[in-house]
């Protein structure tokens, strides 16, 4: 993954393309503090999946930024953002659809066996631990919520 994101910074970088080169260079330093961070712990760096997780609390962050310049009128500043969620969208795996998702929580509750509330928390580790950046887990925890009411 790390090649990954190196590869397309020195593509943007040769392309002269400031917004992928400027949002390329965010990523590497959130994942380069969390690896300081690790580091400080006596951790190992941080794994791909762990780049997933960093990945997707960057385009929630983003998506909620945008949200706010749209509120504030400051369209062009919210267009901004939303580039960064696409050129961020390319490194994160393809994201399941509201059917696909329904029947992931499903699954997840027949699996652990839950009958109540109590059990939403296994259900969510399930969902986690197979599906890392390929859902919104707020909104798969609210299905899963109803489901188990």
């Amino acid at each position: 993954m790390r090649d990954q994101i190196a590869q397309a910074l020195k593509a943007a970088l040769k392309s002269q393309d400031k917004r992928r080169t400027g949002t390329l260079r965010l990523i590497q330093a959130a994942i380069q503090d969390r690896d300081i961070a690790h580091r400080g712990a006596g951790k190992d760096p941080v794994a791909d999946e762990e780049i997933l997780q960093i990945l997707s609390k960057m385009m929630k962050q983003r998506e909620e930024s945008a949200k706010a310049f749209e509120d504030g009128g400051r369209t062009e500043l919210a267009a901004q953002e939303r580039d960064e969620i696409a050129i961020i969208r390319d490194f994160l795996p393809k994201q399941l659809g509201d059917e696909a998702v329904h029947q992931a929580c499903r699954q997840a509750i027949a699996e652990t066996g839950a009958d109540g509330l109590r059990d939403m928390g296994r259900c969510m580790a399930v969902l986690k631990e197979k599906y890392p950046g390929q859902m919104d887990f707020s909104k798969a925890s609210g299905l899963v919520k109803d489901m188990l009411k």
